[in-house]
């Protein structure tokens, strides 16, 4: 049973885990010929693929040392794992890190992956913004401070990621030990 949970947690750490809370979005209904044009407007602004590239570079850069402390962190939490144990572990995730780097690189790379975000993104800013406030998005991220914040967007996406796997999933590992360990009790 150690052992699996150990696997499990290399698994975790390879995927950025815990991403468990990324959720299906609701169906939107069908966008208006306006709205589905000011999004399209806004995307444009934004200039949205370049935006997405540049963040699944960051990502790139990033998700290895994520993945470590992630893996470190799940050791950390659970106090039935030895030292010798965790050194294996983490010599496992370095062993599987640059398969990981490259398949994750592939998946980064492929063009179609952009349009399936757009395609899942538009619906989400017709739920939540009238065709007013999206022409004043718009107008926003065409002005020297938008194009500067969709500049940063992709690194402080990317370190505001990491900030929350340093203070989350320690306590998230935590909790996840005791809720584990009290199930075996029982």
């Amino acid at each position: 049973m150690k052992q699996h949970l150990l696997s499990l947690s290399i698994v975790a750490a390879l995927t950025g885990a815990p991403s468990f809370a990324l959720a299906q979005s609701a169906p939107v209904a069908s966008a208006t010929s306006a709205q589905s044009a000011a999004v399209k407007e806004l995307l444009d602004a934004m200039d949205f693929r370049t935006m997405m590239i540049a963040s699944f570079t960051e990502m790139e850069k990033a998700l290895p040392q994520m993945m470590r402390d992630q893996m470190a962190a799940i050791m950390d939490a659970d106090p039935t794992v030895g030292a010798e144990e965790k050194k294996a572990a983490l010599a496992k995730v370095e062993q599987f890190l640059p398969g990981a780097s490259k398949a994750i690189s592939s998946l980064f790379k492929n063009p179609a992956l952009i349009d399936e975000m757009m395609a899942e993104i538009a619906p989400l800013y017709v739920k939540n913004y009238t065709v007013a406030e999206l022409h004043e998005l718009t107008a926003f991220y065409r002005t020297p401070l938008g194009r500067k914040m969709v500049a940063l967007s992709p690194r402080l996406s990317t370190e505001s990621v990491a900030a929350g796997q340093r203070i989350v999933a320690p306590r998230l590992n935590v909790v996840m030990q005791e809720v584990m360990q009290s199930a075996q009790g029982k």
